[in-house]
């Protein structure tokens, strides 16, 4: 009992555990809505729609989640350097979306074309292209709140935006249809903004720094590997799914295709448990780390307490697999009963890999990661394709798992000299 009192990990992950839980029950509430009103084809271009916003705000943001990070926890008794640091994340990162967003405004009809086979949804593409400027500031506040450990801060706002989201989706998609369903995706981005902008000026001291009109190049120098490695992620995983997705429709349907983005998006609510309740804790801690035996503490600290608790709530899951697919899905996604098993052997084996890959990330490792991510996404799809010819929709979450497990391996053949050195020859 002590253990868990004292353990930092566990109390971020307890307490992130209620946002999770709360966001985990409306997910499930929020398939069955677009399972029932919009179908296994409406599963499939939302998921579409969702993949080109995510790769949009990856692109804009560029890394600035981790970059913060690192050089407020570097920096965060120096009030002027903190200063200089803010202004020139947010003046730079405010081009970038700007342009961005100006372009995809521009290019809606082809975007549209691309993603739905039809240009009939250009709008919720160019809304989308129109809020980004927002969605960076915003993602800019979060990361401030992540630097400075404000973890109950972030949680309350993600507890509150989900909610609103939700609500809004569900009346969107029940009125609209699948128009609606892609106006509830750039809708929630704006709650979240709003929701994140009461608590900002709530709590302005943790914002009160003199936004400077220059960037210092010093600091563009510093984040221009975690840009590289943003840019490489933001592009390639996104576009990597949408290819899949377009190849399932192409040899198979979009009724698969919609089934296959359905196990995705159930993935993703139990993954944010893990995902979010590290980045707000491990993210921050790596970055502190300054020797390879720090590192190696806290990486057994990750496989005594995140693995176990992982593998258990996948067992529950696949144990419970009837009885949540059929709260959270209609008889068009039966088939999910039988395919989830390859879904949640991939997740385990990424989930030993992020303790790896935080690493990568924080540390800037420039190499490894672009290996690791060129090396899963080309042969997550080229697998997929090969698979998917022989073993249908199947073969296609056969190659995300046997994906999964070799780059855990290839991973932890990067780390090879660290996790064989004896500590005592660290301490």
């Amino acid at each position: 009992m002590k253990f868990f009192k004292q353990n930092i990990l566990v109390k971020v992950l307890s307490v992130n555990s209620i946002s999770v839980g709360i966001s985990f029950v409306l997910g499930i509430f929020s398939i069955k809505i677009v399972s029932i009103f919009l179908g296994t084809p409406g599963m499939a271009l939302m998921g579409s729609f969702r993949n080109f916003t995510s790769m949009l705000k990856s692109i804009a943001t560029l890394g600035i989640n981790n970059s913060i990070i690192k050089l407020v926890v570097e920096n965060k008794e120096d009030k002027a350097e903190l200063a200089s640091i803010y202004s020139t994340f947010f003046w730079l990162f405010l081009g970038v979306s700007v342009l961005l967003g100006i372009g995809t405004i521009c290019f809606a009809n082809a975007i549209s074309t691309f993603l739905f086979y039809s240009s009939d949804f250009s709008i919720p593409i160019q809304f989308f292209g129109l809020i980004l400027p927002l969605i960076v500031i915003n993602t800019f506040w979060l990361a401030i709140y992540n630097a400075l450990e404000k973890f109950k801060k972030i949680i309350l706002i993600q507890i509150i935006s989900n909610i609103l989201i939700f609500i809004v989706a569900g009346l969107l998609i029940w009125k609209k249809n699948i128009s609606g369903g892609l106006f509830s995706v750039v809708i929630g981005e704006i709650l979240m903004i709003a929701v994140a902008f009461v608590f900002v000026i709530k709590e302005k001291e943790y914002f009160k720094f003199d936004l400077q009109k220059s960037i210092n190049l010093k600091y563009l120098k510093s984040i221009k590997s975690f840009t590289l490695m943003a840019l490489l992620s933001a592009i390639l995983a996104p576009l990597t799914l949408v290819f899949i997705r377009n190849n399932i429709v192409q040899y198979n349907s979009i009724e698969e295709a919609g089934v296959w983005d359905a196990i995705n998006r159930f993935s993703g609510f139990y993954m944010v448990f893990f995902n979010s309740g590290l980045s707000l804790y491990y993210l921050p801690k790596l970055a502190s780390l300054k020797t390879d035996f720090e590192f190696k503490t806290e990486l057994k600290s990750y496989f005594k307490i995140i693995v176990p608790i992982f593998l258990l709530m996948l067992v529950v899951i696949f144990l419970s697999k009837k009885i949540i697919i059929d709260l959270a899905f209609t008889t068009a996604f039966s088939n999910i009963n039988q395919l989830l098993i390859w879904q949640l052997l991939g997740d385990f084996f990424k989930i030993m890999t992020l303790a790896f890959g935080y690493q990568i990330a924080v540390k800037t490792m420039m190499k490894e990661y672009f290996i690791g991510e060129i090396f899963f996404n080309v042969s997550y799809f080229l697998l997929s394709v090969y698979l998917l010819k022989s073993n249908s929709i199947e073969g296609v979450l056969e190659a995300y798992f046997y994906t999964n497990v070799v780059l855990f391996f290839l991973i932890l053949f990067f780390f090879r000299k660290i996790l064989l050195k004896s500590d005592l020859n660290e301490s």
